[in-house]
């Protein structure tokens, strides 16, 4: 299959690059993880503008899509970026309740998804009976509506509270479990077939969103390389430091057709997308892995300080080649569903 990129969506890319490097992310991560939202809701208002928040909502309820090789652009650029927030949580509350909707339950999309596409909402999701799932929320405590899916009983519960935030290997991915009521706000079998797609695009847009940590940590390596000197020469000119950031590229490079492969599957909406997706997720969390490791090492000991802005990226590639299933998890889904 040949896939590229049209102008129009090469110019999305360019243009959300472009605002959130003006945005000072850097600081919006680091008072994230302090607790403190403002900067990064600050952010999370002008990604709603952009109509990120809208590319996984049908256009009946307020959005553009469900576009996913949109969501591709947008959300490598996300990653590109660090930005902060249950980003890819939203887009899986969003196919949620669009999917429930399309089975004619649209009471929650109806009363959720404008205000998600236009940034008045705050959703985030706990789907730990679904492929990839936790039973932890991400962000629970600054989001609008915790949705949940349980598993076993096909019931969804929207969140009375939470328990304590929890650390992550991420600082600025805060974790907790959610409290849910007594009874569910929808049930059934198409809340279990609903969690289950919600979940492949989690895992779709965590894929995209790790492909964009591992180009930032290659891009800033390189960047490195170039300026420290040994000898009397960069030491980007040794042959070992090549090897090991052309290893990176090669795997990152190898990474990025996957995950376009499966936003065009979850696009047509083929019976192997989830399949497709979970090979992409695998793939680009082992090179984003791999490019964090290789900017730790040839950052040299700096590459370990907090303080220096590397370290957002490098939680951040941990944090996801987790989120949403791990390489080894994704790898067996793929070869089950492959296998059927």
């Amino acid at each position: 299959m040949r896939f590229a990129l049209d102008d129009e969506q090469r110019e999305f890319g360019r243009t959300l690059g472009r605002m959130l490097g003006a945005s000072d992310t850097p600081a919006a991560v680091r008072a994230w993880a302090r607790g403190d939202h403002g900067p990064g809701l600050a952010l999370w208002e002008r990604l709603a503008r952009a109509g990120v928040f809208g590319l996984a909502v049908p256009e009946a309820f307020g959005g553009a899509g469900p576009l996913p090789v949109e969501a591709t652009v947008a959300f490598t650029e996300l990653g590109r970026h660090a930005v902060p927030g249950p980003v890819v949580e939203t887009a899986a509350v969003s196919v949620l309740l669009a999917r429930l909707a399309e089975a004619g339950r649209p009471v929650l999309a109806e009363a959720w998804l404008p205000r998600v596409c236009d940034g008045g909402a705050r959703v985030t999701a706990a789907l730990p009976g679904a492929p990839g799932g936790s039973p932890y929320a991400l962000d629970a405590d600054v989001c609008d509506g915790v949705f949940v899916a349980p598993g076993g009983p096909d019931d969804l519960f929207l969140a009375t509270g939470h328990g304590p935030v929890q650390p992550s290997l991420d600082p600025a991915r805060r974790l907790a479990l959610p409290r849910c009521g007594a009874e569910p706000v929808a049930a059934g079998r198409a809340v279990r077939e609903a969690a289950r797609l919600a979940a492949d695009w989690a895992a779709f847009a965590a894929a995209a969103q790790v492909l964009g940590v591992g180009l930032a940590l290659l891009e800033r390596t390189v960047g490195y390389v170039r300026q420290r000197k040994q000898f009397g020469v960069p030491v980007g000119a040794f042959q070992a430091v090549k090897h090991r950031l052309a290893d990176v590229r090669v795997g990152l490079e190898f990474a990025g057709p996957l995950v376009h492969g499966a936003a065009v599957a979850l696009a047509a909406g083929t019976p192997g997308a989830g399949a497709e997706v979970a090979a992409a997720k695998a793939a680009a969390s082992d090179a984003a892995y791999a490019a964090a490791r290789a900017a730790l090492q040839l950052h040299g000991a700096i590459g370990y300080t907090a303080e220096y802005d590397l370290s957002l990226w490098l939680g951040k590639a941990r944090a996801l080649r987790s989120a949403w299933g791990t390489p080894a998890a994704c790898r067996a889904r793929t070869l089950d569903l492959f296998s059927l």
